[in-house]
């Protein structure tokens, strides 16, 4: 079964213009004022399972659960992001060079003598 979780919360604003009633114009008075997170607020469904996990990891890190999913949704994007991708690719073909392979190249050569054009 999934619940529905809100994760990192840093500002509501009808609700810190009633915990701050003195603002001149209210929270909307230019001035930012946030919670004690920085970020979007946010609800996800995730399966209890999950949400278990990552409560004990967590725990484990001693990292709040709005630091773990953040972390982990960041780490995610960046392993998913084409441009990230083509990097690391680009950096292991600096780091292994471009000289030709005598092997590579025969079986290549092999193959594709074999194929019909």
């Amino acid at each position: 079964m999934a619940r529905t979780y809100a994760f990192s919360s840093p500002v509501d604003f009808p609700r810190l213009s009633s915990v701050l009633p003195n603002l001149p114009n209210g929270p909307l008075d230019g001035k930012v004022r946030r919670g004690y997170t920085a970020g979007m607020k946010t609800a996800v469904s995730i399966p209890d399972d999950v949400f278990a996990d990552a409560e004990g990891l967590a725990r484990r890190a001693r990292k709040s659960r709005s630091r773990l999913f953040s972390d982990a949704l960041r780490e995610y994007v960046e392993r998913h992001s084409p441009d990230e991708i083509t990097e690391a690719m680009n950096k292991v073909c600096d780091e292994v060079g471009s000289q030709p392979d005598p092997f590579v190249a025969a079986a290549a050569r092999r193959i594709l003598e074999k194929i019909e054009w």
